[in-house]
């Protein structure tokens, strides 16, 4: 299936619905970055547990936009979503096992600088490259999720339920950077400085 402009001009809309609609449900359905889960985890609280901290929606929809900036072919969009899903999905379950993974809030912070500017750049890497950079520190974002849910009766069907809106957010970002590439060369650096900008805040704070 070959992948237009007015494809995913028609999708975006859906795509947007989608995560407008899960926001509200965010506010009453946080599973809580302090670690304290609640004790019927669900596919619902899972597919909005993304949507609940900005620095992981923000990271989703920028592997998604970089992937539509620089691919060559339909084949090229399918990457880094699916290398950060793949290795989030790992991250979650190692954080659901309990393993102990170093510097998850770090490494969270310098995905967000380290995406915004392959944003920023347009930096054209190879396919299982760019699923590799992108899977490293997916694996810190599913970790932090992984930890959250540990205690959860419910924790396989909510992990099912994020991988399920990574992946949304994924095509979100993929959408608006097809629909971008061709319009507009400043916008998308924009929204890849805000990221980076973003991240390197957190990593101030943290340090």
């Amino acid at each position: 299936m070959r992948l237009t402009r007015s494809s995913f001009a028609a999708l975006l809309p859906t795509l947007t619905a989608v995560v407008a609609g899960a926001l509200p449900l965010a506010a009453s359905a946080h599973l809580g970055v302090d670690g304290a889960a609640h004790d019927h985890a669900g596919f619902l609280q899972g597919f909005v547990h993304p949507f609940t901290g900005l620095d992981h929606m923000a990271a989703m929809v920028a592997v998604g936009l970089w992937s539509a900036l620089i691919a060559r072919g339909t084949r090229d969009l399918l990457w880094a979503p699916l290398g950060f899903a793949a290795m989030l999905l790992a991250g979650a379950i190692a954080g659901l096992a309990g393993l102990q993974i170093p510097a998850v809030e770090p490494m969270i912070a310098a995905s967000l600088l380290v995406i915004g500017l392959l944003v920023v750049t347009r930096l054209r890497l190879p396919g299982p490259l760019a699923a590799a950079v992108v899977g490293v520190f997916a694996v810190f974002h599913g970790a932090a999720h992984g930890y959250e849910l540990a205690s959860d009766s419910g924790a396989a069907a909510a992990i099912a339920g994020m991988v399920l809106a990574t992946a949304l957010l994924h095509a979100a970002g993929i959408g608006t950077g097809w629909l971008l590439r061709q319009r507009s060369a400043w916008l998308p650096r924009v929204a890849g400085a805000a990221v980076a900008l973003f991240g390197a805040t957190l990593l101030a704070q943290i340090a």
